[in-house]
């Protein structure tokens, strides 16, 4: 049986006080409130990692990400951090491929094929993002677009490689605008995406992967989208700022 995740993608928000303040509140209201298996994970900015790992603790639900590595082990690369950098912080989990990395930091298919190479050999796991911009679905062409993401980003990896890896869907069209696909246009895509690696490796493979929806997830529409057979949970932005609606969302799934 594949995961149900609820993943917070803070992006560049909140100061240090903040970020403990916000993460403390969705721990305990997590672990108060939530009545069923999903896993929850925090992706802050990098300063927060260490502080927000010590707030976990051993907590067997809820986990840390980061939002971006580096594809080398070490080096002169001012600003980037490592995997193993994100390892020795508590992190389980490091978003790549996101629609804003993709856009204002020029991330191609090809490197993130070997971002997520490198994450998975350091016992990383990456949650790939992939999804379309608005011409593109209106073109028809966003299972054509979607497909050479993942294919490219992801069929060189092995079997038990792939096994590892989360993919966020996230129609760009939908991301900070306040527009949602709707459930219907999620699950075809989410279907299309499981399709696809059910072709390359099989279908128990592709029955193993949870696959998130990643574009304006609230608690109003949560339950619905979570719903679909292929819809495995979200990557939430805006509203994992908001202690209580991320606390909802992960309750779309009692």
């Amino acid at each position: 049986m594949r995961k149900n995740i609820v993943a917070g993608n803070w992006k560049m928000n909140c100061t240090l006080p903040e970020g403990k303040k916000l993460a403390s509140e969705v721990i305990h209201m997590v672990e108060d409130e939530v009545n069923n298996d999903a896993e929850v994970i925090l992706i802050p900015p990098f300063i927060h990692l260490t502080g927000i790992q010590s707030l976990i603790g051993s907590s067997e639900r809820i986990f840390l990400g980061a939002q971006n590595c580096h594809q080398s082990k070490s080096g002169a690369y001012t600003g980037e951090v490592s995997a193993a950098m994100l390892v020795s912080c508590g992190a389980t989990y490091v978003i790549l491929g996101h629609s804003e990395r993709r856009e204002y930091f020029g991330e191609t298919d090809e490197l993130l094929s070997e971002k997520v190479a490198f994450t998975l050999e350091n016992n990383l796991k990456p949650i790939f993002c992939c999804g379309e911009r608005l011409e593109v679905r209106e073109a028809g062409d966003h299972e054509k677009f979607v497909g050479s993401q993942v294919e490219k980003a992801l069929f060189g990896l092995s079997e038990e490689n792939i096994k590892n890896v989360v993919i966020a869907y996230e129609p760009v069209w939908a991301i900070g605008t306040g527009k949602t696909a709707s459930a219907e246009q999620a699950q075809e895509m989410h279907a299309f995406i499981r399709k696809q690696i059910a072709d390359k490796y099989s279908q128990a493979v592709a029955d193993g992967i949870s696959i998130l929806y990643g574009g304006s997830v609230k608690p109003d529409n949560a339950k619905e989208i979570f719903s679909q057979p292929d819809v495995d949970g979200g990557l939430i932005g805006g509203a994992s700022l908001k202690s209580r609606d991320f606390t909802n969302i992960v309750k779309a799934f009692d």
